[in-house]
């Protein structure tokens, strides 16, 4: 699967089979979120949230080319995160698409 942030594929003719989209929603340990509300004190870098997104990002984008490999897509085009704040700890990563199939 072809995965591009770009709003065409350039050399590709390609038909258009509509939006794709994956999601998640990802929570930290109890224990790691209340060590993160320490470390905003001090300040440096939350590495368990960082981690946390990571993982989202990649789930939400593998549901995202399952849903689009059920509608026969080839590639996915104008591929796009969004994220939203769900509570403390928790967040939602949603990534989307455009599905194309290859003419």
């Amino acid at each position: 699967m072809i995965l591009v942030t770009t709003d065409e594929l350039v050399g590709k003719q390609y038909t258009e089979l509509g939006i794709c989209k994956g999601n998640t929603i990802q929570s930290v340990h109890v224990g790691k979120d209340i060590m993160n509300s320490f470390k905003t004190l001090v300040g440096g870098e939350l590495t368990s949230y960082n981690e946390m997104m990571t993982d989202a990002r990649e789930i939400a984008t593998g549901r995202m080319v399952d849903d689009a490999k059920n509608m026969g897509a080839d590639a996915i085009i104008c591929v796009r995160y969004t994220t939203n704040s769900i509570t403390q700890g928790a967040a939602e990563i949603l990534a989307y698409g455009t599905a194309v199939k290859f003419i």
